[in-house]
């Protein structure tokens, strides 16, 4: 059975840090592409970061410069780092894999975590 565990999240203050980690189990996703997305209260879903299995990263412009996204393959694992975060980045984050190598939207995503909660303050 595959499962996606996020985890690192939590409160923070606007220009702090935070790093998120995702790890797959039940399968290898060294094939695959692994995002996160974030969904903040009454807005839809939204991509934040993909990397594929080239360890090439794409992001979203809101978090371009910020944040960067890392594997380990060899544990199955994709990581956020978050820098100078902002109040608008608050947010559950989510990890997701996708076998689609420019995949970005969520319905290309088939396997999805349960989230975990980043919240900044100003």
């Amino acid at each position: 059975q595959v499962q996606l565990v996020e985890s690192g999240g939590g409160l923070v203050q606007a220009g702090d840090s935070l790093r998120l980690s995702c790890a797959a189990s039940g399968r290898s996703f060294s094939s695959y592409v692994m995002g996160w997305f974030r969904q903040a209260p009454g807005k839809e879903r939204e991509f934040v970061a993909a990397i594929d299995w080239y360890s090439f990263g794409t992001y979203a412009d809101s978090v371009k410069g910020r944040f960067t996204i890392s594997r380990d393959i060899a544990k199955n694992t994709v990581y956020l780092q978050m820098n100078s975060l902002k109040p608008e980045d608050t947010a559950v984050y989510y990890c997701a894999v996708a076998n689609y190598r420019r995949a970005i939207r969520p319905d290309e995503f088939g396997y999805w975590g349960q989230g975990t909660q980043v919240t900044v303050s100003s």
